[in-house]
């Protein structure tokens, strides 16, 4: 049976990856990888983490199972940052540890099929991931335009969906830091979307991967307090990966808010039976490091240090890059109000093939570009490569 599959195409991020690899020009520019670098191009262990390991190793006395909710602690001591100082919402939120962020979308598509969903709006462009993990778990995906051509949030296109959103119907929205174009709404954009799904039928998912990488922790949590404030339930997706270096590890959560305190047991079954069947339970080492980070003061402090080093570098580079102005054909002045590791260029084929031939400067075929692989000493090769190939 198993010789009727059919090849699936290979991610065309990890043939750029051995692409570049291959590359033996000193001047190479990495754009694809989405994830952090500093200026010397690494990808280090926050020293934060290696406190907690650390702590870990001397303390930890156990390597039994816990059950498919995960560490606990971990998910709720990540609870005020997202979510403020009533973190639970009066009681209602509850959340369970996953393996990742995409293991938070993955769980949340799943239980929201099962509490009735059978159709979820989202904005494209997107992370790949959510298109896949929709049609794997077999529920209608509606697309509708994210971004105007001007580099800034499409917000009637949103305020649209959710206004004509019908029973089972969920809208799933970037909460900050949009993967991939960096475009994410403003405050008083995010006042309208939570106006809007306050008198909708549509189930929000939010999906938070990347908070405290675009102004700060709170003002990246602005959107998602805002429309949970407003609706009686939701789904919130969250990640470590990029906040906390944490990778390889996959560590996140997904969170829960019912109508009421009471409403909460039957979901969280549920979402129990979910993870049951599919990882049994998530992996512990990441998420108790996190764990052991926000309950340590110094350690938290280190933490948030060393993210403020990362959105302000990422700023730096943002600032310089919208300095440019016009290059050729292109406006880089947009990508200085954008956010996070990513945006997207509006470039050819041609041209992204041409920037690695001739300039061995490598981003997605999309035009994605990891904002964090520029620094001060390679940004002017990438703007004047950038004014070759689209003049």
């Amino acid at each position: 049976m198993l010789d009727r599959l059919q090849p699936q195409s290979p991610d065309a991020l990890l043939a750029l990856i051995k692409l570049y690899a291959a590359d033996d020009r000193a001047d190479k520019i990495d754009l694809g990888v989405g994830v952090y670098r500093t200026n010397e191009g690494d990808t280090p262990v926050f020293a934060a983490i290696k406190s907690a390991e650390a702590k870990l190793v001397a303390e930890q006395d156990s390597k039994s199972y816990l059950g498919p909710e995960g560490d606990t602690g971990f998910v709720r001591a990540l609870m005020p940052y997202i979510f403020g100082s009533d973190a639970t919402m009066g009681g209602r939120i509850e959340g369970m540890q996953t393996p990742g962020g995409t293991g938070a979308v993955r769980l949340a598509v799943a239980v929201a099929k099962q509490a009735g969903v059978n159709a979820i709006h989202m904005g494209t462009p997107s992370w790949p991931n959510h298109a896949q993990i929709l049609s794997d778990v077999v529920i209608d995906f509606k697309p509708f335009d994210h971004a105007n051509a001007d580099g800034t949030a499409n917000i009637d296109a949103v305020l649209q969906v959710i206004r004509n959103a019908q029973n089972g119907d969920a809208v799933l929205l970037h909460g900050c830091c949009h993967n991939p174009t960096g475009i994410d709404y403003s405050n008083e954009q995010w006042d309208q979307i939570a106006e809007a799904f306050a008198n909708s039928s549509a189930l929000p998912i939010l999906d938070i991967a990347y908070q405290g990488l675009g102004h700060g922790l709170d003002e990246d949590a602005y959107g998602v307090r805002k429309v949970l404030a407003a609706v009686p339930e939701a789904l919130v997706c969250y990640s470590c990966d990029k906040n906390f270096g944490m990778y390889r590890d996959r560590v996140g959560a997904l969170y829960v808010m019912a109508k009421d305190g009471d409403g909460l047991a039957p979901i969280l079954s549920n979402l129990n039976a979910l993870a049951r069947a599919s990882w049994s339970m998530p992996p512990d080492h990441g998420a108790a490091a996190v764990r052991v980070i926000l309950r340590d003061a110094d350690m938290t402090k280190a933490w948030l240090d060393e993210l403020e080093t990362m959105r302000t570098r990422m700023r730096e580079v943002r600032a310089a890059l919208a300095d440019a102005g016009d290059v050729g054909s292109l406006d880089l002045r947009p990508l200085g109000q954008q956010n996070g590791l990513f945006s997207v260029l509006p470039l050819s084929k041609g041209q992204i093939q041409q920037l690695r031939d001739e300039h061995a400067i490598y981003m997605a075929g999309s035009g994605r570009i990891n904002i964090a692989g520029l620094h001060m000493g390679n940004i002017e090769k990438f703007i004047g490569a950038l004014e070759a190939v689209t003049s």
